[in-house]
């Protein structure tokens, strides 16, 4: 049965380098994994693109072709991909059971209300696919109580229209600690608290929020998202292993993924974190490992890493000795076996 991941969000969110690094990560582990790239507006992927939607349709001619805007294109790429669904299903056959990064457009009114990319993995779902959908969002957002609460409005009708196991990304987290502070720590924004504390800020950011007739908007708002309950945020630094590796034991949950025999052939460090349970970041350590002591854990990762590294060298040093050491052994040292005929020589 493979598994796979839809990952979709707002442009530059970083969708492109988060299927680079998840798909190098996953080698690190030993999990086969294949990047499907469904966004005819990229004609420049990073990792090594297993599938390509450009072969079937390109942005620029159903531009030129169709006389349509960028937008308007992709919407139309999605369609013709959605009724030619035969082509995606041959070259996923191709890829047997690997893990499937699908990296998706930017444009939000794909997975907002039109229909074609909801279409699109309903029918991967029919042919075995246990997928999840990973919503990305930049971290930037949460400088800003507006945009916050409009990329928490965007993740909850993306949750509703894909109908899907859902995980919302904060992205680029490692550079929250440059913006302006926040008004609350991080786990008020991971977990979407009562975001009515957040309307005064709100209020704050512009003039034309604090008339009476906003006030009662930003409260409908804060209650809506309160009575569904559902919209709740991860962290990501792309770049740092801890930080990727509980990204992924979480989607590995919300899809229900079991460990396969790739895995266990080879028991490296980040295959053994990966089983450990102890791994997992707690909400606490959020604020304290990206904000207030961002210099002092990133030295310690570093250093960490360094140690690992000699580790990884001096065993690969014993495992190449240890292979030298057998191999002069059968030269040298291989018994002869009894034929049981005895020579004996004659007296004259």
């Amino acid at each position: 049965m493979p598994f796979g991941q839809l990952v979709i969000g707002s442009p530059g969110a970083g969708k492109s380098t988060y299927c680079d690094g998840m798909h190098q990560f996953m080698g690190a582990i030993g999990r086969q994994c294949s990047v499907v790239n469904l966004d005819p507006a990229n004609d420049h992927t990073n990792y090594p693109c297993a599938l390509d939607i450009r072969n079937l349709v390109t942005l620029e001619e159903i531009m030129s072709d169709d006389r349509l805007g960028p937008n308007g294109g992709i919407l139309y790429a999605l369609e013709e991909l959605e009724h030619n669904i035969e082509w995606l299903e041959e070259g996923l056959k191709e890829l047997g059971d690997d893990y499937v990064l699908f990296d998706c457009p930017g444009q939000v009114e794909l997975y907002t209300h039109h229909t074609s990319l909801r279409n699109i993995f309903y029918r991967l779902q029919k042919l075995g696919y246990r997928l999840v959908s990973v919503h990305l969002s930049d971290s930037f957002c949460l400088t800003q109580p507006s945009l916050y609460i409009s990329n928490i409005l965007l993740a909850l009708r993306a949750m509703l229209q894909l109908d899907l196991p859902h995980i919302n990304v904060l992205t680029k987290i490692d550079k929250i600690a440059s913006y302006d502070p926040l008004p609350f720590n991080l786990e008020y924004y991971t977990e979407v608290q009562d975001l009515s504390y957040l309307i005064p800020s709100l209020e704050a950011e512009s003039p034309a929020l604090r008339s009476e007739k906003f006030g009662r908007l930003n409260q409908a708002v804060a209650d809506l998202v309160e009575r569904f309950g559902l919209v709740s945020f991860e962290v990501l630094a792309v770049e740092n292993k801890k930080s990727m590796m509980h990204l992924l034991r979480v989607i590995d949950r919300a899809g229900g993924y079991v460990f396969g025999g790739a895995e266990g052939a080879n028991d490296t460090i980040w295959q053994v974190a990966m089983r450990n349970e102890s791994s997992m970041m707690d909400v606490q350590d959020i604020q304290e490992r990206w904000v207030d002591n961002k210099d002092f854990y990133d030295e310690l990762e570093r250093k960490e890493e360094e140690e690992q590294d000699k580790l990884r060298q001096a065993q690969a040093e014993a495992a190449a000795e240890s292979s030298c050491g057998d191999a002069l052994g059968s030269l040298t040292g291989v018994p002869v076996s009894d034929s049981g005929i005895r020579v004996t020589r004659k007296k004259k």
